[in-house]
This record gives structure tokens, sequence and C-alpha cells, in this order.
């Protein structure tokens, strides 16, 4: 898989990235996780992005593909409190602590990028939580700091000198950061992560979610279902179920300024396609530009937020 610049981080990446949270949240286990992981390898995937908080997943990555640690960008994120860091959310402690954690939990001696983890805005322009980001990066723990999350939050991480980057949501159903981070992140080189970029499978059943996203999902499917689109007149011909995620995460991979886009999966043959359906490229800009009218016609006074 072919590989591209990561803003000005200096790392190459794929456009193609794996979430490890259902791994986690799931308790998915470590046959399985070594499978996925190894296939997404071995395809030229090369971001890897977990969490302090998603449950075991920092321990299963270690685990399963710690040997191959050179071989992927590794990104976490931290800020919150936990089980076993009692330090206030956003506290300097609480980052400085959660990085060390990160390290030792994920037997390494680097994290390629550690992004504060969907803090509000006046934490971030409070500067402390980054601060203690910045530090970690100055003593050689973290080689770049960034931010998770949306909106105008999202857009002033993008701004910032020390943020190199920001991961952000787009999708067929989540369209705002398109307009509002994405030229932030391009006019300073920022690198960027694009999160739920099939859209937590909107074209789904409710009752198929896991009950973790449902409430993501929930958002989406009535966005979707408002939006009308038909992947059949958009050139995308057979089962819904098979086309729509291939047409979800082209369109995100179609926006100028998104690096890499990733995707959590418990399924093999979810993963598969997934490479599969990346290696296609970007959509043709007819199709891009009907999906965001669409958006724009369900959505006239651009009340639909990115979901955080």
């Amino acid at each position: 898989m072919k590989k591209v610049a990561f803003g000005r981080t200096q790392l190459q990446v794929s456009p193609l990235g794996f979430g490890a949270a259902p791994i986690g949240f799931l308790d998915t286990d470590r046959q399985r996780v070594a499978r996925i992981l190894d296939l997404l390898l071995d395809s030229g995937v090369n971001l890897i992005d977990t969490a302090a908080n998603y449950p075991g997943a920092e321990e299963a990555i270690a685990a399963t593909v710690g040997h191959r640690r050179n071989e992927f960008v590794l990104v976490s994120k931290c800020g919150h409190t936990l089980n076993d860091v009692k330090d206030p959310s956003w506290s300097a402690a609480n980052v400085m602590k959660t990085v060390d954690r990160s390290l030792r939990l994920l037997k390494t001696d680097r994290l390629d990028v550690m992004l504060l983890h969907s803090c509000d805005l006046p934490t971030l322009r409070k500067g402390e939580a980054l601060g203690a980001l910045v530090k970690a990066r100055d003593a050689g723990k973290v080689r770049h700091v960034g931010y998770s999350g949306d909106n105008e939050a999202a857009e002033y991480a993008a701004s910032l000198p020390d943020v190199a980057v920001v991961q952000t949501s787009i999708s067929v159903a989540d369209q705002a950061n398109i307009d509002r981070v994405l030229p932030a992140a391009r006019k300073n080189n920022v690198g960027v992560m694009a999160k739920r970029p099939i859209a937590n499978a909107a074209w789904k059943d409710l009752g198929e979610q896991p009950g973790m996203y449902k409430s993501y999902a929930a958002t989406y499917t009535e966005r979707l279902a408002k939006m009308r689109l038909d992947p059949t007149a958009l050139g995308f011909a057979g089962d819904p179920q098979q086309v729509w995620p291939e047409l979800a995460l082209r369109f995100t991979l179609s926006q100028s300024g998104v690096h890499t886009a990733i995707i959590g999966t418990t399924n093999p043959e979810n993963a598969r396609a997934n490479i599969d359906a990346t290696e296609k490229g970007p959509l043709p800009p007819g199709v891009v530009k009907t999906v965001r009218e669409a958006f724009k016609a369900a959505d006239p006074k651009g009340t639909w937020a990115g979901q955080t």
C-alpha cells in the first residue's frame, strides 16, 4: 500500500489505519487480534491508533505485534482519569503518568504520536494538558503531539504550533469538519487522521450495532436516511451492505488534507475489504460532489456538527 507524508511530522503513513477501540471494548481474543493486525501490516497498513481508556487494547497490541514495532506508526490518546491514574482529567500529572503508562503497556520506548483525547475547547485553551504533552515530547517519550476531537476545538488545535496531528470525524454522514478543520490543518501542514470514516456503518439496522456504538450510529443513521443517497445511482451496484463500506471509506479518503482513515474491526474479512477499498483510491469528483450536496441539502441550516 502506498504511503503519504503525514503533515509536517516527517512520518509516512498508509491511507488506511487501524483503530483499536473495538478490540478493547468488545473484549476480542488475542488470536483474532493477531490475525487482523498481521493481515493489515502484511498488506502495508502502517498506522495503529489506540487510547489509554480502551480497555486492554494497548496490552493486546503489544502482545500481538509488539515484535513488529518498527513496521508501524503507533498513536495513542490520553487525558482521562483511569483506574490506575487517579489524577484529574486533563491535569499535567494525569497526562505525564498516562504517557508513562502507555509506554509500559505497549512495551515500547516511544510513541510516534500522543493525542489529547477529546477535551473541550476551554481545557485546550488553558494549555496545561498540551503543555504536559510537549514536555513528554521534549523528553523523548513522544515524537509528536496532537489532539483528537471535532468542530471548533479541533480547528483551534490545528492552529497551534505544537500540534502536529489532529484526529477528527469525517464521513459521508459527518462532513462539518471537512469545511472547518481541514482548511486549518492544510494551512499549518498538520497530519490528519479521519475517525469514524465509515460513519459507524450507518446503513445497518440499529439492532445490529454493538451497544457501545449505538448512540453514534443512531445519529449517523438518521442523517444518512435524510440524505437519501442511492449507491446504485453513484455507480456502486450490488448489495448495499457490501457496497456502502467501500463508498463511505473512499469518500473520506477523497477529502483534501486527510492523510489516513482509521477503521476498527474485530473481523478479518472486514479488514481485508477495507484494504481492497482503499487500494481503489479516491472516488470520482462527481460522486464526491453529489455526496457533499446531499449532506448540505439534508442540513440546510448547517446544524449537523461533528460527533465528538
